[in-house]
């Protein structure tokens, strides 16, 4: 049988004759997912047919035995098998495709379908490098995305392990990897705006602002005095965000991050409190206070005056309690 002839024909397969494609790059199926297209299997059947290979394996005292190998249609295959189908439409390609080609047939459906995750479709795509030796210009090419699409792919896998599951499971997007990469050599700023994204739940934009700000400021530290620096950290510490402190010729400014409104109430409140902590109620004079004797002046006698008021401490120059609403 020639393998035009399986490409253009449809044929019924046992699902227990299919074995699963060893080089499928999803990894995770969401069982809702599944469960709802099972049904719709159980009710309409399937609309479209998988892809396969067929093998002829001779087995002694038994003959010949065929199985097929999917290439294509797992999520379809698990569906038909949880709704009781026993036999799956199947369109059989050559058994002479290569490992290769059945990667490359199993990524373009999954991104055609546009289910596949990101984390799989990295995985993929370097696998495609190892095992079958592909620069990122022809996996591009195959796929039909740009080399920079599949650069910047691979780059995910950079990422510590804790940020790729986050990724995987939902809790951050595909776009929010990119401005955490950019802190690749700095991993605990990384590890820091990952947790701020998850609990401030940061937009991609913000993110983005965010780690600009953080890469450029190694060149900025060398502009501040130590003791700015160490109020920049008392600040971030006590309102609980990024504070950063800019210095110009003359003065500066303060530069406060938020990210909704709940964000900025909660840091007036802090200032508010700060501000109260630190304010310093005056101690009235007494209401009647003894002249000096006259008879000591006559007499020439010095009088002891009262000690001067000591001068603001230089160190206090840049405390927090100097700071106010």
């Amino acid at each position: 049988m020639s393998s035009g002839y399986y490409n253009d024909s449809i044929f019924w397969v046992e699902v227990e004759r299919i074995k699963p494609n060893p080089f499928q790059p999803r990894r995770t199926f969401d069982e809702a997912s599944l469960a709802s297209l099972s049904e719709s299997i159980r009710q309409y059947g399937i609309l479209q047919p998988l892809t396969v290979t067929r093998h002829e394996i001779e087995r002694p005292g038994e003959g010949v035995f065929v199985e097929y190998e999917l290439i294509a249609g797992e999520r379809r295959l698990r569906a038909a098998k949880m709704a009781g189908i026993a036999q799956v439409p199947v369109v059989i390609r050559s058994s002479e495709d290569t490992d290769a080609m059945k990667l490359e047939l199993a990524i373009i459906e999954n991104l055609q379908r546009e289910d596949l995750s990101p984390i799989d479709r990295a995985k993929a795509f370097k696998q495609l490098v190892d095992d079958f030796g592909l620069k990122h210009v022809d996996i591009g090419k195959k796929i039909g995305k740009s080399r920079e699409y599949v650069s910047n792919t691979l780059r995910i896998l950079m990422l510590p392990e804790e940020i790729q599951n986050a990724l995987a499971s939902g809790e951050i997007t595909e776009g929010h990897t990119r401005p955490l990469l950019m802190l690749a050599e700095r991993p605990e700023e990384q590890r820091t705006l990952f947790k701020e994204i998850i609990t401030k739940r940061l937009t991609v934009r913000d993110t983005e602002q965010v780690a600009r700000r953080v890469a450029t400021e190694r060149v900025r530290k060398f502009d501040l005095t130590p003791d700015l620096l160490a109020l920049e950290r008392q600040l971030t510490e006590t309102l609980g965000t990024r504070v950063r402190i800019e210095k110009k010729d003359t003065g500066g400014k303060v530069l406060i991050d938020f990210f909704s409104p709940d964000d900025l109430a909660h840091l007036c409140m802090q200032l508010a409190i700060q501000s109260k902590k630190h304010q310093v109620t005056p101690v009235p004079a007494p209401a009647t206070e003894k002249a000096p004797d006259a008879s000591l002046r006559e007499e020439g006698t010095e009088v002891p005056s009262a000690p001067p008021q000591e001068s603001a401490n230089e160190d206090d120059t840049y405390s927090l309690r100097n700071f106010s609403v």
